[in-house]
């Protein structure tokens, strides 16, 4: 068990399997106060979705826009159709297809949720995570209501290291639950209309939702910002999101031509005194670099990257990836955590 002390607040770190520890973290949820834990994703911050003062605690301990609504974990369909003012047989095919998984579903909202969850919306976002920690919490304490643990802004946790990091001495408790396994938050889908459209991507793909649920759209959000004005109804589509201290730039382009471009931009960072570093796939001989054997392994390395080499890097070059499949949702996090600087590379 690690201990931090720090603003009046002790922050215990325990193994979430331990004896004790997932009673302990029920207790503090029951109580009004807010816990981290694992889920197969990222780490969530959560907060009983019941207690409206543990709700607004969330956005406190974050710094978080209170216009950015967060998503509400659930055990099982049951629960999520008691929060949902009507569960269409869409919800129930799409989550029958994809529950326990890394797919929330926005829905119409019953009546009775704090309004903070959905930031005022009249509908609400639930997930059935699917990891072993995450549903015996909800199990035990009830539906919770969690963004990612991490200050808001900043590249979500997937490991307790990165939660205790920015959070320590923030909240009481962080149960660790090692790794997570997909690295990446999960597919956001707003089913309230006749076509469901991807909000946020993830790992349930436009193809996968395809393959269940027909047509399927793609908020103009996803791959740029959204028009000034535009309200958000899923977490992470509005505000600066996944943001290390060190500055990012997307190479986008024919591969070749791309890593030429950032090889460039490497050596004349490095002339001019900052310490860049190569972020993509497969090997940059010669150059500091980062890097996976293939998509999905970047995928789940991404934010531990984006964590681990702001603490020496002053600048971060990201090979863009193809934006199928799981491409998209790490081009989604890319881009965002680059503040959409791009530099697009013309290979002829």
């Amino acid at each position: 068990m690690a201990i931090r002390r720090d603003r009046e607040i002790v922050t215990s770190l325990r193994a979430w399997d331990e004896p004790g520890a997932l009673e302990e973290a029920a207790r503090l949820l029951r109580a009004g106060d807010v816990v981290a834990f694992p889920t197969e994703t990222v780490y969530g911050l959560g907060a009983l979705c019941s207690l409206e003062s543990a709700v607004r605690r969330v956005f406190e301990v974050k710094g978080r826009p209170a216009d950015n609504p967060l998503i509400v974990h659930v055990d099982g369909v049951p629960c999520a159709r008691s929060l949902a003012r009507e569960w269409t047989p869409v919800a129930q095919a799409l989550a029958g297809a994809f529950w326990p998984g890394p797919l929330t579903l926005v829905l119409p909202r019953a009546p009775g949720l704090p309004s903070a969850i959905s930031a005022g919306l009249d509908t609400v976002a639930l997930r059935m995570p699917a990891h072993p920690c995450a549903l015996a919490l909800v199990s035990r304490a009830g539906p919770v209501a969690a963004p990612s643990a991490n200050l808001s802004g900043r590249p979500s946790p997937t490991r307790a290291e990165h939660v205790f990091a920015d959070l320590g001495g923030r909240i009481p408790l962080i149960l660790d639950g090692g790794p997570c396994e997909k690295g990446l938050e999960s597919t956001v889908l707003d089913i309230t209309g006749e076509v469901p459209v991807i909000l946020r991507p993830g790992h349930v793909t436009a193809a996968d939702i395809a393959a269940v649920a027909g047509d399927v759209g793609l908020s103009p959000g996803v791959l740029g910002p959204l028009p000034e004005g535009s309200k958000a109804v899923s977490p992470g589509v509005m505000h600066r999101h996944y943001a290390p201290l060190s500055r990012v730039t997307v190479f986008l382009g024919e591969e070749e031509a791309v890593r030429a471009s950032m090889a460039g931009e490497y050596e004349k960072l490095e002339e001019a005194g900052f310490r860049p570093l190569m972020v993509g796939i497969g090997a940059f001989l010669g150059y500091e670099s980062r890097t996976a054997a293939d998509m999905e392994a970047l995928a789940r390395d991404f934010y531990a990257i984006l964590l681990e080499s702001e603490k020496e890097y002053t600048h971060l070059l990201v090979q863009g990836v193809d934006g199928q499949g799981v491409g998209l949702a790490l081009m989604n996090r890319a881009l965002r955590a680059a503040d959409y600087s791009v530099k697009v590379v013309d290979g002829t």
